[in-house]
């Protein structure tokens, strides 16, 4: 594999990249697999607030009523499909702006996430006023274990190309993969990820590839031992602690709860230089860090595969 310094890869010298810290979270279901906490003895982590006692508030009128209650999730049905948003903070004013969502789709055999964002305009009916629109950007599909996850830009799929849908989109971009090693009831430890992306150009530009064939894909180049010119990640793997009996990552503070989805990714030839981190810092906050060559749309799909279920991986 070409090092971190060749000319070949410029995207992957030293200058390019700077240490920062990112974070992930912790719940219930962490508890399922090997969580990661943040290297420090000074964080205080917080529990969720006990759940309040239901009381009726009336009785029950109608059997409509009856019903409601009896077969009504207690979550909501959307627990099944969640929905994720990502805000960019202005660390210096601590002004947020909403920039990305993430929608969970139904009627999918295996996990399938739509990322939109939204755009402000101008409505020329009336002055000093705006119209809202939502913009597909890209897509994040899994396999049906969860332990492969493709990132797609919004487009067409190559086997509908001029079939139905809008024939106006492109095939769509293939902008990254993640894969997650088998780990089965978490006995191997914290998890363990791969992503994929294609490397960018002498110049620091990301080129299109649209695969119309599934040899082309990322994950079967990497599976096929052609990953030479693909630029591979991983996550950077904690390290034991004694004292605090668990497995630990520095996050430089930007990360304040263990979890089984705190992770670091970096290049295995300088395991310093941090390219994203992903952690939870309050019971449904995270923070998101990343750096060239990854891309927003690109940082944000990587996280969403974190909370995805993953039937083989714990």
């Amino acid at each position: 594999m070409t090092t971190a310094n060749s000319p070949n890869y410029p995207q992957l010298t030293s200058t390019t990249f700077t240490s920062r810290a990112t974070g992930t979270d912790s719940d219930d279901e962490d508890q399922a697999d090997a969580t990661v906490a943040p290297q420090t003895t000074t964080i205080r982590v917080t529990r969720p607030v006990d759940p309040i006692d239901f009381v009726l508030p009336r009785p029950i009128l109608s059997q409509k009523e009856l019903y409601d209650l009896a077969f009504r999730y207690r979550d909501g049905f959307d627990k099944l499909y969640p929905q994720y948003k990502l805000y960019i903070e202005h660390l210096a004013t601590g002004e947020i702006h909403h920039v990305l969502t993430a929608k969970k789709q139904r009627k999918s055999q295996t996990s399938y996430y739509t990322i939109t964002g939204t755009v402000h305009l101008v409505d020329s009916n009336q002055p000093g006023a705006f119209l809202t629109e939502e913009v597909v950007l890209g897509k994040v599909r899994s396999n049906f274990l969860g332990t492969s996850f493709c990132i797609y830009s919004h487009g067409t799929h190559p086997d509908k190309q001029g079939s139905g849908g809008n024939k106006e989109l492109p095939i769509r971009e293939e902008l990254g993969a993640v894969l997650y090693d088998p780990n089965i009831l978490g006995f191997k430890g914290p998890r363990k990820m791969t992503i994929l992306m294609h490397t960018l150009t002498r110049d620091g530009k990301r080129p299109e590839f649209r695969p119309e064939c599934e040899s082309d894909t990322l994950l079967a180049k990497y599976r096929d031992g052609h990953a030479k010119d693909l630029l591979v990640l991983h996550n950077k793997s904690p390290q034991w602690n004694e004292e605090t009996q668990s497995f630990v990552l520095n996050f430089s503070g930007r990360v304040t709860q263990a979890s089984v989805k705190n992770f670091q990714v970096v290049h295995d030839n300088d395991l310093d230089y941090i390219v994203m981190q992903f952690g939870r810092v309050e019971r449904d906050y995270f923070t998101l860090d990343y750096k060239y060559p990854i891309c927003l749309l690109q940082a944000f799909a990587i996280a969403l595969t974190s909370f995805d279920a993953k039937l083989a991986c714990e």
